[in-house]
């Protein structure tokens, strides 16, 4: 065996491993980076102290192990610390919405904006984003929550004419 082609092999290896571990460290595509120099400096290394004919042999070997390296790479991706392991459910503790949200339903307020039919209304002393039946309801007017459905608040004008003081 040539004693060039221990160089320019051992390259090729590296730049293969890079290639995978690129898509188990997030580098921001560094690791590309590196992996490409380890490929070109193998080439132009081989082209250059060993033959033509030797580097047309890693062209062709590169053909087909960069394609497999990226192929494993995104086998392994699974197992990759930044790889999200969980699902998001009820069951593992995740909440997407307000807990204290549907304990509104049927409570009075004030709107904040005018809904039209989205806006800001208070109720209970604290400010939420509110949206009306389908009504438009003056700026001022009191509301009632006529159905909480996940982070949505449905309101309905209450009596006509009352206004919440303060």
């Amino acid at each position: 065996m040539n004693t060039n082609l221990i160089l320019p092999i051992i390259l090729q290896a590296v730049g293969v491993g890079v290639i995978i571990a690129e898509f188990v460290l997030p580098s921001g595509g560094l690791l590309t980076l590196a992996a490409l120099g380890a490929f070109a400096y193998s080439l132009f290394y081989v082209f250059h102290h060993v033959s033509v004919e030797a580097g047309m042999y890693f062209v062709a070997a590169d053909v087909m192990l960069i394609p497999v390296a990226v192929l494993i790479g995104i086998k392994l991706i699974v197992i990759s610390p930044v790889t999200l392991r969980k699902s998001l459910k009820k069951e593992n503790g995740i909440i997407s919405q307000d807990p204290d949200i549907q304990a509104l339903l049927g409570k009075a307020g004030e709107t904040l904006t005018t809904l039209r039919p989205a806006g800001k209304a208070r109720i209970e002393g604290r400010r939420r984003d509110v949206v009306s039946a389908g009504d438009y309801i003056e700026k001022g007017k009191m509301i009632v929550v006529s159905a909480v459905d996940g982070n949505r608040v449905v309101v309905r004008a209450k009596d006509e004419g009352l206004r919440v003081k303060g």
